[in-house]
């Protein structure tokens, strides 16, 4: 079989490109190797291809030249509904006659009739995850811009001559044990633990994070009333003598009581900075909760409260050992911008 005139170069070229499709470069080996003059059966040998199909590209090779080639319109019914209609369907709450939270892809795909890849792909193109779901809270405190720029000037430039501590409590700590004793990790095997356990109580821990170093003062405590929180403030007291203390807290009731203010009258050396309402996030002691509790109390064994204070204790000795500043790195400025994005949920309550 003879080529037409410049297409020798054109079918090689099919053969080493990468965007060319598997099936074109298939046929411009088969008429390549037809135009050296090798067998119909050679061919589909080396091309992986029936007979059949040799004869047939060959012969539409024959008839229409390169364009015999190529791949031909596909035929079918088109796409009903676009990406666009599909991601505003999933926006739209399901009926309520559905009993459902949120759209599934094949739940969707049935109720606007496509294929549940359709909804699939659509989702993924939008960036569009009904499966997903978070969490947000709004500070409506009158004094939220006032508080916000006294703490984080606070955490920015601290003053001179001064320790600043983040205070709070992490109240309800549960002290859980298992019902059969650990699976330890092993090579290629996770931890493994019982799903059902014992509860012997709970506990509270007090911690003021020095933020400049990283350092904390902790205490454990059966509850947390003002009875404990006072206690608490004569420990940092006894570990802070003779210097100016900030401290930074949230709007608990507790904190507030006449008992404590009476008290923080009496030792004018210790300053308090309250953040907004539903912005205890801001309390940078709030971050090293998170530390404690994902590396020791929310995978601990603990067989009494007893335990469980000792363990808290035990962790707070390791963390002061290895110990590190906490920067804080956003201004007021970015917080309150941030915080302006939308005055309410749209909810009715």
């Amino acid at each position: 079989m003879r080529l037409f005139e410049g297409d020798e170069s054109k079918l090689r070229g099919w053969l080493r490109s990468t965007t060319v499709s598997a099936g074109a470069v298939k046929r411009a080996r088969i008429v390549l190797l037809a135009s050296e003059g090798v067998a119909n059966t050679r061919i589909s040998e080396l091309a992986d291809a029936s007979v059949v199909t040799v004869l047939k590209w060959r012969s539409r090779y024959a008839e229409q030249g390169l364009a015999g080639l190529r791949d031909a319109e596909r035929t079918g019914r088109p796409r009903r509904l676009d990406h666009a209609d599909i991601v505003a369907a999933t926006l739209t709450p399901p009926p309520k006659k559905l009993g459902v939270t949120h759209w599934s892809s094949r739940l969707l795909a049935s109720h606007l009739k496509v294929g549940n890849a359709t909804v699939a792909r659509a989702w993924r193109e939008y960036g569009v995850q009904p499966w997903k779901s978070e969490t947000f809270k709004f500070s409506t405190d009158p004094e939220l811009v006032g508080k916000v720029t006294d703490v984080v000037g606070l955490y920015l430039a601290p003053p001179e001559n001064a320790v600043v501590l983040c205070v709070d409590e992490k109240s309800q700590i549960q002290a859980l044990d298992r019902t059969a004793p650990m699976l330890p990790m092993r090579i290629g095997d996770a931890e493994k633990r019982t799903h059902d356990y014992k509860r012997h109580g709970t506990t509270t821990l007090f911690a003021a994070l020095e933020i400049a170093t990283g350092h904390v003062t902790g205490a454990v405590k059966p509850k947390h009333r003002r009875q404990e929180f006072l206690s608490f403030l004569r420990q940092i007291d006894r570990a802070y003598p003779d210097v100016p203390l900030h401290l930074v807290m949230d709007n608990y009731a507790t904190h507030k009581t006449p008992e404590v203010k009476a008290w923080l009258r009496q030792h004018p050396r210790f300053h308090v900075h309250f953040t907004p309402t539903s912005g205890s996030w801001l309390n940078l002691v709030e971050v090293w909760f998170g530390i404690i509790d994902k590396q020791a109390i929310r995978r601990g064994i603990f067989t009494s409260v007893k335990d469980l204070n000792a363990k808290i204790r035990q962790f707070i000795t390791g963390w002061n050992d290895r110990k590190h500043p906490f920067v804080w790195t956003k201004t007021s400025e970015q917080i309150l911008t941030k915080a302006n994005r939308q005055p309410t949920s749209g909810t009715r309550h």
